[in-house]
C-alpha cells in the first residue's frame, strides 16, 4: 500500500514539474511572439493605472492578445520577471514588438517625448503663443502668472533652444528649463568676456545681445554687428535701431515705421535715448550673447541692409549715406533700414 502511494505520489510530481516546464515553456514562446500589429498603435497609461488594467485596455481596443488565458499568461510571465510596476505616459507601440519589449516599455517608461523649438529673436509673449499651440502641453495660468517666477522684467531671460517634453508637461517647465539654461549660459560667457566692453553688468550684455539678436540677418555678421554697436557706446553715439524702436511701440506697430515713430520719445528709442534701453527687446541665443562679449574689431560705426540679409558697413558717415543711397533709396526698399544714422 505505502509502495503503491509512493509511486502515485513520484507520478504526480513529475506531472507537476513536465506542466510546470511546458508552462513555462509556452511562457517563453508566446512572450517572443510579436503582436499581431499591422501599424503603430498610440497606448496612453493614465496615473495610477495598474497592469492588469493596461492588458484589459489594449485587448479590448486592439485585439493584441488571444483571449483571457493569453492576458493571464502575460500577467504570470510580469510577475516572474519583476515587470509589473509601470509608468504613466503615452506610449508607441510599433509593429513587431513583443510582449516581453511591451512590458520592459510600460516598465521603465519609454514614453513618447515631443519637441518644441523655440527660436532666437522672439519676444516672451510670442514664446507664449507657440508655447500655448503645443499639444499634450497646457498650463491653467495666465501669461502673467507663468512668468511671475522670473525676477523683474522676463524679456530676453528665456535661452532658445528644443526642448522634449511629454503629455502631462506643463508650460511653467519648459520656461523654467529655458530661464535656468539662459542663466547658466549667461553667466557662463561673461566669465570668459573681452576687456574694455561698455556693459557694467551680464544685464547689459544681454540686453546688447537681444539687439544683436534682432540686428542679424546672417549668422556670420553677429560680430560685425556687435562691434558697431560696442564703438557707438564707447564713443558716446546713440545707437539708433530700428528694432528697439518697433519693441517699444508693441502692439501700435503695424509693419511700417514712420518717422514720427524714429521721433516719439519712449524708454526704448534708441534714436531719442542715450545708452542702451533698460530690458533686452527679444531672447537672444548663445552666439548673439557671445558676439556682445567678444565684438570684431574695426573702424564700421553704421551699417545698412542690402536686401539679401547681409549688410553693408561704412566707418563714416559720408560712405553710409552713399550706402543708404545705393540699397534703399534706389530700390524704393520700404522696410526697416538696420541702418543707424546721426
Amino acid at each position: 500500500m505505502f509502495s503503491l502511494l509512493k509511486r502515485c505520489f513520484i507520478v504526480l510530481a513529475l506531472l507537476v514539474v513536465m506542466l510546470s516546464l511546458a508552462s513555462y515553456w509556452w511562457l517563453q514562446r508566446y512572450v517572443q511572439q510579436p503582436l499581431p500589429l499591422q501599424q503603430s498603435v498610440e497606448l496612453r497609461v493614465e496615473s495610477g493605472s495598474n497592469l492588469t488594467r493596461v492588458l484589459q485596455k489594449l485587448e479590448a481596443e486592439n485585439a493584441l492578445f488571444g483571449g483571457k488565458p493569453q492576458l493571464a499568461g502575460v500577467r504570470v510571465y510580469a510577475r516572474l520577471s519583476g515587470l509589473t510596476d509601470i509608468q504613466a505616459g503615452d506610449y508607441r507601440l510599433q509593429p513587431g514588438v513583443t510582449p516581453t519589449q511591451l512590458l520592459q516599455q510600460l516598465n521603465s517608461g519609454q514614453v513618447v517625448y515631443h519637441q518644441v523649438t523655440l527660436p532666437e529673436g522672439l519676444t516672451v509673449k510670442q514664446w507664449l503663443q507657440r508655447l500655448r499651440q503645443q499639444p499634450h502641453l497646457s498650463s491653467e495660468l495666465s501669461d502673467s502668472e507663468l512668468l511671475a517666477f522670473i525676477n523683474g522684467n522676463p524679456e530676453g531671460w528665456l535661452f532658445p533652444d528644443s526642448y522634449r517634453y511629454q503629455r502631462g508637461d506643463s508650460i511653467e517647465q519648459i520656461l523654467q528649463q529655458s530661464h535656468q539654461a539662459m542663466k547658466e549660459t549667461l553667466e557662463k560667457l561673461w566669465q570668459q568676456r573681452d576687456v574694455g566692453l561698455p556693459y557694467q553688468t551680464p544685464y547689459e550684455a544681454l540686453i546688447m545681445a537681444s539687439i544683436i539678436e534682432k540686428e542679424t540677418g546672417v549668422d556670420w555678421e553677429r560680430p560685425q554687428i556687435a562691434g558697431v554697436f560696442v564703438r557707438r557706446l564707447q564713443k558716446g553715439m546713440r545707437l539708433q535701431t530700428d528694432p528697439t524702436v518697433i519693441y517699444g511701440l508693441g502692439d501700435r506697430y503695424q509693419g511700417n515705421l514712420t518717422r514720427s515713430h524714429l521721433r516719439e520719445k519712449t524708454a526704448y528709442n534708441t534714436y531719442v535715448i542715450k545708452g542702451l534701453p533698460p530690458t533686452p527687446i527679444a531672447n537672444p541665443g548663445a552666439d548673439a550673447i557671445y558676439a556682445a562679449l567678444h565684438p570684431a574689431e574695426g573702424e564700421a560705426l553704421y551699417f545698412v541692409a542690402k536686401g539679401d540679409g547681409s549688410h553693408y558697413f561704412s566707418a563714416t558717415l559720408a560712405e553710409h549715406e552713399k550706402a543708404v543711397d545705393k540699397y534703399q533709396r534706389k530700390q524704393r526698399r520700404s522696410d526697416y533700414r538696420s541702418a543707424p544714422v546721426n
